[in-house]
């Protein structure tokens, strides 16, 4: 078992590093005569090797954020952010991860987005102050760095949020566009399609509006990127057969057509951002699966030896030390081929919302001390950090122990 569970590792290390050369050949065969955006690769990279501090973070989520239950009013939400602050330093975090754009919208005044329902139980409606300028300021007074967080492609999710705005993207980009699958309706969501540089260039310019107008450190976006459909995997088809009949050679496979796209989005991104404040640091959570991420068009390897396309790598090792598939040490050892001796930093996300649970078989319940362990594992590797996922889940009475073991190794 342990010799074809090796085979296995080596193998899909193997098909990451074709996959990706395969990329980087043909990036330039894709055939959008719609391209307005911006696309070019910055290559003036910076050294981000320089900084000693070891990245402690935590990841903010909406739900984190969300005022529904409350009078939605701004002492209500500074009240529950000051708290967030509070926790988190009890933990010793130097940095948390806000999430600012979770549906095709903003906690902040945007010209491309509406306003979240998360701060006022509807989408579209302006909470009447400025909660993103808010929370930045009370995480630097606190001595903590802020990475805000973006989703760039979900507009809904099970109804989340339960009506979409009329001043939503969504609608002019239904409308205004013959493109018939440039939005995704799944039947798990609804999400931009990023084969169509329109797209490209609203997740782009949205971005750069953060960055232009707030004291970031950071931005970051998470593990969503083509949705995962098995009840239609060529949701997208369209897009790609257009792409097809404009292409003088052969074309690139569906997949390899995706990632391409996603690589544009990614490297316009970077380039979005040091554009206006090469300071601010772009980084990435993909899946700790690799061959999770290839099908998603998340091409992680081209990320992490490339420059021009982030300043860091935090996959999501969300497994305990003994997960019957996936155990963490080989997890971890996959990402550390994958990103040694590149220019960029390497957190590792872990899972303290797993922490005392029956997750991974139950082997959480083996001992009370898996994310210490993992900690101090991730450190052995020479890792620059660690995320851990998320707010909601360092008080819960489940994880206590575990967090007070973490606290330990973080002093």
């Amino acid at each position: 078992m342990k010799i074809f569970s090796y085979c296995i590792s080596i193998f899909l290390l193997i098909v990451v590093i074709l996959i990706s050369m395969y990329h980087n050949k043909n990036i330039n065969k894709v055939c959008d005569s719609h391209n307005n955006a911006k696309e070019n690769i910055n290559l003036n990279i910076l050294n981000n090797k320089t900084s000693t501090q070891e990245m402690r973070a935590i990841w903010v989520p909406f739900m984190s954020l969300n005022m529904h239950g409350t009078d939605y009013s701004e002492n209500s939400f500074k009240q529950k952010f000051n708290n967030i602050i509070d926790e988190s330093k009890k933990l010793n975090i130097n940095t948390l991860i806000v999430q600012v754009r979770p549906f095709g919208d903003a906690l902040y005044k945007s010209k491309y987005f509406p306003w979240s329902h998360i701060l006022t139980g509807e989408q579209g409606k302006d909470p009447g102050f400025d909660p993103l300028l808010y929370m930045i300021n009370q995480t630097h007074d606190a001595g903590l760095e802020f990475h805000a967080w973006v989703n760039p492609l979900r507009i809904q999710v099970n109804n989340s949020p339960p009506t979409i705005a009329p001043n939503n993207p969504y609608h002019s980009f239904k409308s205004n566009y013959n493109y018939q699958d440039i939005i995704l309706e799944l039947q798990n969501g609804i999400y931009y399609n990023p084969g169509y540089s329109e797209v490209r260039k609203l997740i782009i310019d949205g971005i750069k509006e953060i960055v232009e107008n707030y004291p970031i450190d950071a931005i970051q976006i998470d593990d969503y990127f083509y949705p995962p459909s098995p009840a239609k995997p060529e949701y997208d088809k369209v897009c790609y057969d257009s792409y097809c009949s404009k292409c003088s050679q052969m074309p690139l496979s569906l997949l390899a057509f995706r990632t391409t796209n996603i690589n544009l989005l990614i490297s316009g991104i970077y380039s979005a951002i040091k554009s206006v404040n090469p300071s601010v640091q772009f980084g990435i959570a993909p899946e700790a699966n690799i061959q999770n991420d290839i099908n998603m068009g998340a091409d992680v390897f081209t990320w992490c030896s490339t420059p021009g396309y982030i300043d860091y790598i935090c996959p999501q090792v969300y497994v305990s030390l003994n997960h019957p598939f996936f155990p963490f040490a080989k997890l971890l050892d996959t990402w550390e081929k994958l990103t040694q001796g590149n220019h960029i930093k390497v957190y590792y996300g872990l899972a303290a919302y797993k922490a005392g649970s029956n997750e991974d078989s139950g082997t959480w319940h083996e001992s009370d001390d898996i994310l210490k362990k993992e900690i101090e594992l991730c450190r052995s590797k020479g890792c620059d950090g660690f995320m851990f996922f998320s707010f909601e889940d360092i008080s819960h009475p489940k994880s206590q122990n575990e967090i007070l073991n973490v606290i330990k190794v973080l002093n």
